[in-house]
């Protein structure tokens, strides 16, 4: 994994050229202290201060003498994520400014260095310059190096294969992320998961020349309240024997970011040492086609005893996450978090950059809706409208994994989930877990999404102080 802090934030230089970041409200107060020259470039290059607008202006020598960026009107998170790419490959500084809002530091930080990430691993000719950006003064740089870490690591698993992804791959990256923590890692595979009652998570992922397996590690003080996080693990989906077409198949090696957000959350946890038992279960599975595939009509039973019958093979994340919930509600734990790339409804409802929350507590919803505003991590909260639930109802079994009809695809998976969580606070998170363009900070591929959302969630939870 690249080390994108060492290589994109710097130590203090004091040659660095300082960027103004102005804000529309600011731009006339500030104008009336600069130069005409300074002024004519500016207006040639038609600033108005909007977010993420940036101009280099020259000195009477032809060298840059400094950098404006506009941000608008100071709510954009990302103003600053195109600039290790757009500008010079040179040292730069934010000029200190009491206009700027108090998390502008990490803001910026964080948004220069994800904007500077780039997937390489399969180029032989990546480019490697970047514009370099001394460490913001007022930076909490412990949370904006956890912050890039843990985003860096979803997003490079998230954009790798299914060639070199899959249910192994996903094992070992596992074992690397809790081993480097000191968690306890225990894996059931292939036929194993048949007899400790992991049944479901067979099913979907025999047909594969790769076993599949549940990935199932624990870290901290065992006294601790106890946070439940499972990944939706599918590391290629076919679409089994309810083949997909080739156009919905070209982006299923993301299907498994559910799995990659879930690591990536659990390193924010252990590097940050939040005083919580975790506990993260991964079901790590690939949707094959071979002679050993579960077919539409198949009646399976899951690890808490009901009846599934198989409506359609492609809805095979909610089957693999079932019994995983099963597994995790055994322990009561006080907080019960999963991450799914699980619909395609949720983005013909949401669109691509706008995860789907659901809950019962409302509580819950509005701690996790506050914190994602406070981390400009978006998600917006879907009903778990129980007079859907009829639509995956089953003539033969106690539910259907699909059902028959084209309405509220979001909403019915995510009922087929409650069926297996009890009581437990439980939060179901449905994302797309990929940028299919590029944005400042965001360049297209695989994304962390609610990521710090849900970290903070648990932080405000469970740290007093």
């Amino acid at each position: 994994m690249t080390d994108y802090l060492s290589t994109l934030l710097i130590e203090h230089d004091s040659s660095a050229i300082p960027i103004f970041a102005i804000g529309e409200r600011e731009l006339g107060v500030w104008s009336e202290t600069q130069s005409q020259r300074v002024l004519d470039w500016l207006g040639a290059s038609s600033f108005k201060a909007e977010a993420g607008k940036s101009v280099v202006v020259p000195g009477d020598d032809g060298s840059i003498s400094f950098v404006v960026l506009g941000l608008g009107s100071g709510e954009d998170p990302w103003v600053a994520g195109n600039l290790a790419h757009s500008l010079p490959d040179k040292n730069y500084r934010f000029a200190e400014s009491s206009a700027l809002q108090p998390d502008f530091p990490n803001r910026a930080a964080i948004a220069w260095v994800l904007g500077g990430y780039r997937f390489t691993r399969y180029k032989s000719d990546a480019p490697s310059a970047c514009a370099k950006l001394v460490w913001p003064e007022k930076c909490d740089r412990a949370y904006v190096q956890n912050v890039v870490a843990s985003t860096t690591l979803t997003r490079d698993l998230i954009n790798t294969p299914a060639s070199d992804l899959l249910p192994d791959g996903l094992e070992e990256a596992a074992r690397d992320l809790a081993s480097s923590h000191g968690a306890h890692i225990d894996v059931l595979l292939g036929n194993y998961l048949i007899r400790q009652n992991f049944p479901m998570i067979h099913a979907v992922g025999r047909a594969s020349a790769v076993a599949p397996r549940l990935l199932d590690f624990t870290w901290g003080d065992v006294s601790a309240p106890k946070v439940t996080l499972v990944g939706k693990g599918v590391c290629f989906d076919s679409g089994g024997l309810d083949l997909k077409p080739s156009s919905a198949m070209a982006l299923m090696k993301k299907d498994m970011g559910g799995a990659a957000t879930v690591l990536g959350l659990s390193n924010m946890i252990m590097t940050a040492r939040l005083p919580i038992r975790l506990r993260v279960l991964i079901p790590a599975v690939e949707n094959a086609v071979s002679d050993k595939s579960f077919r539409p009509g198949d009646v399976l039973t899951a690890r808490n005893g009901m009846t599934v019958e198989i409506g359609n093979t492609d809805a095979e994340g909610r089957l693999v996450l079932a019994d995983a919930i099963a597994e995790a509600v055994s322990e009561e734990p006080e907080l019960l978090l999963d991450c799914a790339t699980l619909t395609g409804a949720a983005r013909s409802a949401l669109g691509p950059e706008l995860p789907a929350m659901f809950t019962e507590d409302d509580s819950l919803a509005q701690d996790l809706m506050s914190a994602s505003l406070a981390t400009y991590d978006p998600l917006w909260r879907l009903p778990l409208w129980q007079d859907y639930r009829k639509m995956i109802d089953s003539k033969v079994a106690d539910i259907n994994n699909a059902g028959d009809s084209p309405f509220g695809g979001a909403i019915t998976a995510a009922l087929f989930l409650k069926e297996f969580v009890g009581e437990v606070p439980w939060v179901h998170i449905d994302l797309y877990a990929w940028n299919p363009t590029d944005r400042p900070g965001r360049p297209a591929g695989g994304e962390a999404m609610a990521q710090r959302a849900l970290y903070r969630l648990i932080k405000n939870r469970f740290v007093h102080t």
